[in-house]
């Protein structure tokens, strides 16, 4: 069997074996590793090098007071809390539609909960705001008076980090989940309303006898997205 937690030997690997992955060890990441990941992060490019990303890297007792505040508005239908920003076009439109559906009932079926069912749906849900019992938990905020522009370099940084996690032996899970309650993330980090709550992130040893983590969401083919030009 395949270690899911095997290092990745380069960026090609690093790349493939990323994925959403949302069941860990409890095993703690080092606390140098997390600073080496977050660090790497410095060297992802930004439009005029304005570097607009800022991450709170959340363990132990923080982690777990941010986490089940959240979890709490959740599973109390809490009224009131809505994202800083629009993730999907509303309605999502095709091709989009169909992806997200098979991705979210793809995984559904690998947890065996079925159509329908909201009881056990809910409680799936809930380990969202938890970041999966990850041993670290990042949030990523912007400012709100910054333009597109600095969120698609947003996404650089991201992606910086996610594969600094699998050259670690690490995984991740990045969560727009946490963007859902960002007057509660706001409080919990004692953030103004100057700062967007982007989205969250789970990091650490993924566990490898977890059903979830064998869901992958099928991928499109280079040929329904790239255009080769000579």
């Amino acid at each position: 069997m395949t270690d899911i937690n095997r290092v990745a030997a380069d960026v090609f690997e690093a790349a493939r074996t990323r994925r959403s992955i949302r069941a860990y060890k409890p095993d703690p990441v080092p606390p140098q590793t997390l600073r080496e990941i977050v660090e790497l992060g410095r060297h992802a490019p930004s439009g005029s090098n304005i570097q607009p990303w800022r991450v709170h890297v959340l363990t132990g007792t923080t982690l777990r007071r941010v986490g089940g505040a959240i979890q709490a508005a959740f599973l109390n239908d809490e009224p009131g809390h809505r994202r800083d920003y629009d993730y999907y076009t509303d309605p999502v439109f095709e091709p989009y539609l169909a992806r997200r559906r098979e991705c979210g009932w793809g995984l559904y079926r690998t947890l065996g909960i079925g159509r329908g069912d909201h009881e056990k749906s809910k409680a799936y849900r809930a380990a969202n705001y938890t970041f999966f019992g990850a041993p670290a938990g990042l949030v990523f905020t912007i400012e709100r008076k910054l333009e597109k522009g600095s969120w698609l370099d947003y996404g650089m940084f991201l992606q910086t980090l996610m594969l600094a996690a699998r050259a670690r032996g690490l995984h991740t899970c990045a969560e727009a989940s946490i963007a859902s309650y960002p007057a509660i993330v706001r409080r919990e980090l004692g953030l103004s309303e100057d700062w967007v709550v982007i989205c969250g992130m789970a990091m650490g040893y993924a566990d490898g006898d977890a059903v979830v983590n064998t869901f992958q969401p099928a991928r499109i083919a280079l040929e329904d997205y790239a255009v080769f030009l000579n």
